[in-house]
C-alpha cells in the first residue's frame, strides 16, 4: 500500500465520502507529451486515514475511438443527482484544450465514461482545470482558466451548466485575471504580459463569502497558491489578496477537511516532473476571513 509521499501526482484533489478520504489527480508518469494512460485513484486504507493509502484504482482509461490521447489533466469528482461526475482536462485529437465531463453510476471510484460531448467549454478557446460550483439557487457552474497562451494575461472564468452538467447553459464570463494578484508575476522569457492562471476552486468561508483559489507564478519563478474575494456571488466583484496562501513552489490547491475538522490545503510540490507529490497543508481562518497556512505539513 502506497504513502502519499510515494505517489507521483499533480493536481491533487481530495473528496471526503462516508468518512473515507480519496485521492483523485493527474496520474501519468509525463502529462506533457505521451499519450494519456487515464486517470488512478487512491482511498485511505481505514476510514479517517489521511496518508496511508490503498490503490491505484483505475478510475477512467479511454475508450476505444476516445477524442483524446494526450494532456489528461486535474480530475475532480462532485457527487450530483445520484452519481458521480469527474470534470477533468483533454487535449482534443482535433481542436483545442478544455474540461470535459465523465460521469460513474457505479461510485466514487468509477469506472467513469464519457458524459458530454467532447469538452463543454468554448470549442475556439484554449481552456483548462474546469471546477463545480453550485450557486446558492442550486444551479451548477464551471469555473475555469482561459490559457494564458493564448489571452496572454490568464483569465479565470464561469459560465452556468445544463442540469445533467453535459453542456453549457451560457457563455462564460470574465471573473479576474492573473495580472491583477500582487503576488503574481510575468513567466520570465515569454512574451510580456504573459501571465498564468491555473487551478481555481471556489469556496465559502466560515462567514459565508465566496472565495476562489488559484495558482499562478511569482518573481522567481516559484510556483503559488493565491486567494480571491467576491462582494457577491460567483459573478460579483473579485478583489485579489495582497500575499499568496502558499509560496513554497507548489499549486493547484483546494480544500477539504481532516478526521478532527482540521481544514487542509491539498497542494502538489515541487512543480516538477517527475518528483511532484501532493501534500496537505494546514490553513486556517484569519480575523479578516482569509486563509492562513500554519506551517504544519502532512505528507
Amino acid at each position: 500500500m502506497p504513502r502519499l509521499d510515494e505517489i507521483q501526482i499533480r493536481d491533487p484533489y481530495v473528496v471526503d465520502e462516508d468518512g473515507c478520504y480519496y485521492l483523485f489527480g493527474s496520474t501519468d508518469p509525463d502529462i506533457w507529451k505521451a499519450d494519456g494512460i487515464g486517470f488512478d485513484a487512491y482511498r485511505g486504507v481505514a476510514p479517517g486515514v489521511l496518508t496511508e493509502l490503498e490503490g491505484p484504482f483505475p478510475a477512467f482509461r479511454p475508450p476505444a475511438g476516445f477524442w483524446s490521447r494526450r494532456n489528461f489533466w486535474a480530475p475532480e469528482v462532485h457527487a450530483w443527482q445520484g452519481a458521480h461526475y469527474l470534470f477533468a482536462t483533454f487535449l482534443p485529437v482535433d481542436g483545442r484544450r478544455g474540461t470535459a465531463v465523465l460521469r460513474s453510476t457505479g461510485g466514487i471510484l468509477g469506472p467513469y465514461e464519457p458524459w458530454s460531448d467532447g469538452p463543454v467549454t468554448p470549442p475556439e478557446w484554449e481552456t483548462l482545470d474546469g471546477t463545480l460550483h453550485v450557486d446558492p439557487a442550486g444551479r451548477p457552474w464551471m469555473v475555469f482558466c482561459h490559457e494564458w497562451q493564448q489571452v496572454g494575461d490568464g483569465t479565470v472564468e464561469a459560465m452556468r451548466l445544463t442540469e445533467d452538467l453535459r453542456a453549457a447553459a451560457s457563455p462564460p464570463v470574465t471573473l479576474f485575471s492573473a495580472s491583477q494578484a500582487p503576488w503574481a508575476a510575468p513567466l520570465a522569457g515569454r512574451a510580456p504580459g504573459s501571465y498564468v492562471t491555473d487551478g481555481p476552486f471556489v469556496y465559502r468561508n466560515a462567514a459565508g463569502v465566496l472565495k476562489c483559489l488559484w495558482s499562478s507564478f511569482g518573481p522567481e519563478g516559484d510556483y503559488r497558491i493565491g486567494e480571491a474575494t467576491s462582494s457577491g456571488g460567483i459573478l460579483g466583484d473579485w478583489t485579489q489578496a495582497p500575499e499568496p496562501v502558499f509560496a513554497a513552489d507548489g499549486g493547484h490547491g483546494m480544500l477539504f477537511d481532516g478526521p478532527d475538522g482540521t481544514r487542509y490545503l491539498a497542494v502538489h510540490t515541487p512543480n516538477a516532473t517527475p518528483r511532484e507529490r501532493a501534500v496537505f497543508v494546514e490553513v486556517v481562518e484569519d480575523a479578516a476571513g482569509d486563509l492562513r497556512a500554519t506551517g504544519r505539513v502532512v505528507r
